[in-house]
């Protein structure tokens, strides 16, 4: 079976939208993101719904508890799970965080790789040992962290350090970024710049919490602000018009509020989509096909 191709704007899925966008067509969301953890082994009502939008849109799937920086052995019960359902559900693509989430047992929370030489190498190898067992290449996202233990080398170049080594693909995260940047002092275009923005497959923008001028936290429980949204337009500046997922956990508001949201991304998009077309010997780029 051929993979989907992902392009323009897309929302996450939660089960208290299953009813509300049962109207929407792939005109108003180009493609949707599921946690294949809440939905592996569903069935029922709930799994046929699931079943009726994965039928009519291109789905990617984007795991919570693969660990993949963890000490403990990866789970390959859940990867084999996993596996399945992404042949199952036909899934474009499946990517997970950069971060881990267990060690004798899961602690239900993304916590940060400390960013050393030895974990670059460790965690970059178990990403391979996971496309070699999925036998397809993972998208990996750059994670918001509120501490950085054992820290050896800068964020920045821990991300490049672990995908490089991997040989893997890039989740862009743009309001992990613009977060990090204000809990931990760094500019965030600069942070942008340097990501392999060539290896990103799709970008996450997403809302926050203000819990202090300068401590903020990943929610995905608010609209997104346009510091996020000029770095989302500074991405596809320097990256050309890559596929882009609003994520919204909680705090859900009506469809109609998450569909303006997505007209937001639409324009930047179509923005960069006609200046690359006015350059002498370029053109827009087309969409974003899935490899495996």
């Amino acid at each position: 079976m051929t993979k989907p191709s992902i392009a323009g704007a897309g929302l996450g899925l939660r089960r208290s939208l299953l009813n509300s966008l049962q109207q929407q067509t792939v005109d108003d969301i180009q493609f949707m993101e599921v946690a294949p953890e809440n939905w592996i082994g569903l069935g029922g009502r709930l799994g046929k719904k699931l079943r009726a939008y994965t039928e009519r849109f291109p789905f990617v799937a984007h795991g919570l508890s693969l660990s993949i920086g963890s000490p403990a052995p990866l789970d390959m019960e859940l990867l084999a799970n996993i596996k399945q359902f992404l042949k199952c559900h036909n899934m474009a693509l499946y990517s997970e965080h950069l971060t881990y989430c267990s060690d004798e047992g899961h602690i239900y929370d993304l916590m940060p790789i400390p960013f050393t030489e030895e974990a670059v190498i460790y965690t970059a190898d178990r990403i391979a040992q996971v496309q070699d067992f999925l036998g397809e290449r993972i998208a990996i996202e750059n994670a918001s962290y509120y501490c950085a233990p054992q820290q050896e080398m800068p964020e920045i170049e821990f991300i490049n350090a672990v995908i490089e080594r991997a040989d893997c693909d890039l989740l862009l995260d743009v309001n992990n970024i613009y977060v990090n940047s204000i809990n931990h002092r760094y500019d965030a275009s600069e942070f942008l710049s340097r990501l392999p923005g060539h290896r990103a497959r799709y970008i996450h923008v997403a809302g926050h919490y203000d819990e202090a001028p300068d401590l903020k936290v990943d929610t995905h429980g608010s609209k997104v602000i346009d510091p996020v949204w000029q770095l989302l337009d500074q991405a596809y500046e320097l990256f050309g018009v890559i596929p882009t997922l609003l994520e919204r956990d909680f705090n859900i508001p009506p469809v109609a509020d998450l569909l303006a949201e997505l007209e937001v991304i639409k324009s930047l998009q179509a923005k960069h989509a006609q200046a690359r077309s006015k350059v002498p010997g370029t053109s827009a780029p087309e969409p974003a096909l899935v490899r495996s």
